[in-house]
């Protein structure tokens, strides 16, 4: 009644297989790196537009970070602000403030634990920041 499958489905895996595979930690640098290069470039954002200090040292050290990452590949910044208005700063607050969370958890499962303080300061950092912006 049924015919059996004569041919291999394309779901069994292949022994010897021509793609490079990455490791977890290699994933998790990855992902960890672009989560960190996207904080950066939302701080350069808010740097420019506010001009506070805190800001300038945490963009350097985000950088330090995703360099480390990368292997030694320095992270492509922009210098280019948009028009800033108090709304749109709250707004790029509470992005930063969601990014920083999301290197968090990719740096405590990666056991990362310069990568994960940082996270945590910038949370912080974004959480009080956007309070003060929203009052």
């Amino acid at each position: 009644m049924y015919e059996p499958i004569r041919t291999k489905s394309v779901h069994t895996m292949v022994a010897d297989s021509d793609f490079p595979h990455r490791t977890r930690e290699e994933e998790l640098d990855i992902q960890l790196a672009g989560h960190l290069s996207a904080l950066l470039a939302l701080t350069d954002e808010l740097r420019l537009a506010a001009g506070d200090p805190d800001l300038d040292a945490a963009a350097s050290a985000l950088a330090a970070q995703v360099q480390r990452l990368r292997g030694g590949q320095p992270p492509v910044r922009s210098s280019v602000a948009a028009a800033v208005h108090e709304p749109h700063v709250a707004a790029l607050h509470q992005r930063a403030h969601a990014l920083a969370g999301r290197a968090l958890v990719v740096a405590a499962s990666r056991a990362d634990t310069s990568a994960a303080i940082l996270a945590a300061q910038r949370m912080e950092y974004h959480a009080s920041a956007g309070r003060l912006v929203a009052a």
